[in-house]
């Protein structure tokens, strides 16, 4: 697939090699077995199948969340500011966040009380309705959806979302959809302008044949077409109100939210939308009067004022932002701080990478595999609750997960030295030079020390090699790139793992930027999943996924899985409906209240 499909992970993971996005670690002191229960049940609770609601699960008004009450006004701390508003160039979680209060999707994803998840129609009556095999998916407008300017949603609003997709000055969203329509990974083609000089995507692909029906035809079917439509990067766009370039700064709300004001790099106000009808909305609430948003303040300074928990403390919260590393103890210890957290997993799942055109005999890969300290990759991003070791390459909160661990980075995380000597030397390549990558970040400048330090025992003549973070991607990431191994990480678009092994592990997307960095092919393993993207049943097919990942894994071992991401995050003691969600990686901003 295109390598726009990495740009959720890119984004979130050169943050995070800053030290600044995640904190994923286990205690130093720690069992390298110990769990966190709680949140490995969240993980169980999400990746059980998450079903297509249908219309009576896409009815609103949304439940009620317990103690709610209306009004007031809650400050949000977020240490970056947006650079995408336009529905169609969000592909970064904290965008994701915002987002979930100011665009509606043809589907979105509830989550209840009781956490369960389910993907349900948001504009539209349900989650879609699937024939022909489903290549074809149609969908019906709800009554009495309208914009911020009380101007109604309709199906032509959401053919124009889809066909400005293809316009060239949207480059930062999703590209699904548009290569599904297209029957292609060049999907421009389709479309070359978007609809701005007045072509259109033909009928018999994308049918709007009254002001309330949509038909998707694809040439294949897609079964996860419900979880795609859902992502931010899907929001309807206002056609009468699109300004192309210009609507990444002023887009036209149809959530429960609308935009009072941005300042870039500064702060931003939002206020009710008051043509938002929550009638039509089983998933958003509009409990809250304004959010003030507030940019620039950093992991560590937001964690100090919400412990501090004081004054205007008390009502403020951050979509986003995390428990900075160095204050992760007392988060941990001091129950009156801990009472007012939430964790949660990621997406993401970090590995080692071994360069598939550099290192050509497995025995090699596994004497690195054995040797490496995934503990000591963790232990440098903080104590508990940030992080969990590994055994695979997808992630506990997809469909079809199971545990793992074929190289023992579970029983020994802090590396087999003694069975990676042993390997190398039957491999003849004893003294081998190994090129070494990682950023200049604060954690891979720790964690090397580690890495570098075990796979010299194990008999490598290691050659460390720091990169600049925020151009460290764009490095690994070339073709021809001079390093043996160096870690990276991926997260899942939705929860499935189609969303994972495609991007990651198909050898016929490798190019420069491609997310394929360990320039992984087998061409058994592209057609297994060329099969397995058009098996229907999604029950089945994540159990397929996951045999393929584990295949890949014990196989051929382009890479070896450190840790699964997690986060923790705090809020103010006046502020309600404090909930983790995993699909947007965060508290949902969309359940919060001000507590009286």
């Amino acid at each position: 697939m295109s390598n726009v499909r990495m740009r959720r992970a890119r984004a979130a993971l050169v943050a995070l090699s800053a030290g600044a996005l995640v904190l994923t670690a286990c205690s130093s002191g720690a069992s390298p077995e110990a769990k966190d229960d709680q949140g490995r049940k969240h993980a169980e609770q999400q990746r059980a199948q998450i079903t297509f609601g249908d219309e009576k699960a896409s009815t609103g008004p949304a439940e009620a969340v317990p103690g709610a009450t209306p009004g007031g006004t809650i400050k949000v701390y977020q240490r970056d500011s947006y650079s995408h508003l336009d529905p169609a160039q969000i592909y970064v979680s904290d965008e994701g966040a915002v987002s979930t209060l100011l665009f509606r999707r043809l589907t979105t994803y509830h989550l209840d009380n009781k956490g369960k998840y389910t993907v349900v129609g948001d504009l539209a009556t349900d989650s879609g309705e699937p024939s022909d095999g489903q290549k074809t998916w149609t969908f019906k407008l709800k009554d009495g959806i309208k914009w911020q300017d009380g101007s109604p949603i309709t199906a032509k609003d959401v053919r124009h979302t889809f066909e400005r997709q293809f316009a060239t000055f949207i480059t930062d969203g999703p590209y699904y959809v548009q290569q599904w329509l297209a029957n292609s990974t060049d999907y421009r083609k389709l479309l070359p302008d978007g609809p701005y000089k007045g072509k259109h995507i033909p009928d018999d692909i994308l049918d709007t044949p009254d002001d309330k029906t949509i038909v998707f035809h694809f040439k294949k079917p897609v079964p996860d077409l419900p979880y795609a439509l859902a992502m931010a990067g899907y929001g309807i766009v206002q056609e009468k109100g699109d300004t192309k370039e210009k609507y990444d700064r002023a887009p036209v709300a149809s959530g429960p939210y609308k935009i009072e004001s941005f300042k870039s790099g500064k702060s931003m106000s939002l206020v009710k939308n008051t043509n938002w009808d929550p009638k039509t909305d089983v998933a958003r609430h509009q409990y809250v009067d304004r959010f003030d948003i507030q940019f620039g303040v950093s992991y560590a300074d937001s964690t100090q004022r919400l412990m501090a928990d004081n004054t205007d403390n008390q009502n403020a919260i951050s979509f986003n932002n995390q428990v900075d590393a160095a204050s992760m103890p007392q988060v941990s210890n001091d129950p009156a701080i801990k009472k007012r957290s939430t964790s949660g997993y990621q997406p993401y799942v970090g590995v080692m990478n071994l360069n598939m055109f550099r290192l050509k005999d497995k025995k090699v890969r596994e004497a690195i595999a054995y040797a490496l300290p995934t503990q000591a990759i963790l232990d440098t991003y903080g104590t508990p609750g940030g992080g969990e070791l590994a055994g695979s390459y997808i992630s506990p909160t997809l469909t079809g997960y199971k545990d793992i661990d074929p190289y023992g980075k579970l029983k020994k995380p802090m590396g087999d030295v003694e069975k990676a000597k042993q390997l190398l030397k039957e491999a003849g390549k004893v003294g081998m030079k190994l090129t070494f990558a990682f950023n200049t970040a604060a954690e891979p400048q720790k964690y090397s020390v580690a890495v570098t330090d075990n796979l010299r025992k194990a008999g490598f003549n290691v050659q460390p090699k720091d990169l600049p973070a925020d151009t460290y991607y764009d490095v690994i990431g070339k073709k021809d790139n001079k390093f043996d191994i160096y870690p990276s990480a991926w997260g899942a678009d939705w929860p499935s793992a189609s969303t994972v092994l495609p991007p990651v592990y198909d050898g016929r997307q490798i190019q420069d930027g491609s997310p394929n960095y360990s320039h992984y092919n087998n061409p058994a393993v592209n057609k297994e999943m060329d099969r397995i993207a058009l098996i229907t049943d999604q029950k089945k097919a994540s159990q397929e996924w996951f045999a393929l990942g584990e295949r890949i894994l014990k196989e051929d071992l382009p890479q070896i899985p450190t840790f699964y991401y997690k986060q923790i995050q705090l809020h103010g003691s006046k502020v309600g409906g404090v909930v983790n969600n995993d699909i947007i990686s965060g508290v949902d901003p969309t359940k919060l209240f001000v507590k009286k």
